[in-house]
């Protein structure tokens, strides 16, 4: 009886181990993902102010307005990671074409309220990329801890499934340089 107890615990106490690790490993990194949940709203939460404080000078720039205004609408829709990353990837195109148009009108560079929301905006990419580079790094561990044996086995009886990154479609995961 004490050696079937023996080898019962022998057995069980590194499937306990094992999952409470990929557990601990899953929540750390959903909860990187809803970390840049949090600062794309941050900045998605910006966008309005920024398009409403550029539209009453750039009355003519409407397509730009309208780009950044859809980038926006599709980032606030997407749901996974990947959905997310592609939709961040067209705002922040949006954002750059919209500083690009800015540079032609020196009176709304010198705007307060434009200034305060550039710089809010920019702060937020920081945000973005910190919180993105978090959350790659728990995917990464997460992945690996999940892929080697003989965790890998643990995973698959417990139905662990690997995260996917969060890219961009550009590839250099760099926030734009804009100059005013």
């Amino acid at each position: 009886m004490i050696v079937a107890a023996a080898v019962l615990a022998l057995i069980c106490i590194p499937i306990i181990v094992i999952y409470n690790q990929l557990v601990k490993l899953r929540n750390q990194t959903r909860n990187g993902f809803y970390q840049i949940d949090v600062q794309l709203q941050r900045r998605t939460d910006l966008i309005p102010n920024l398009v409403e404080t550029v539209k009453g000078y750039v009355k003519h720039e409407r397509e730009t307005l309208e780009a950044v205004i859809q980038a926006r609408s599709a980032l606030q829709q997407a749901g996974t990671p990947a959905e997310k990353a592609r939709a961040n990837d067209a705002l922040t195109s949006a954002l750059k074409s919209l500083f690009a148009v800015v540079e032609a009108y020196p009176q709304l560079q010198a705007n307060e309220n434009f200034l305060r929301l550039q710089e809010e905006i920019a702060s937020t990419e920081n945000q973005i990329a910190f919180a993105r580079q978090f959350y790659n790094d728990m995917v990464m561990k997460l992945n690996t801890a999940m892929e080697i044996f003989p965790n890998n086995v643990i995973a698959g009886m417990f139905h662990f499934e690997l995260f996917v990154f969060f890219g961009t479609e550009g590839g250099s995961g760099k926030v734009p340089k804009v100059k005013f």
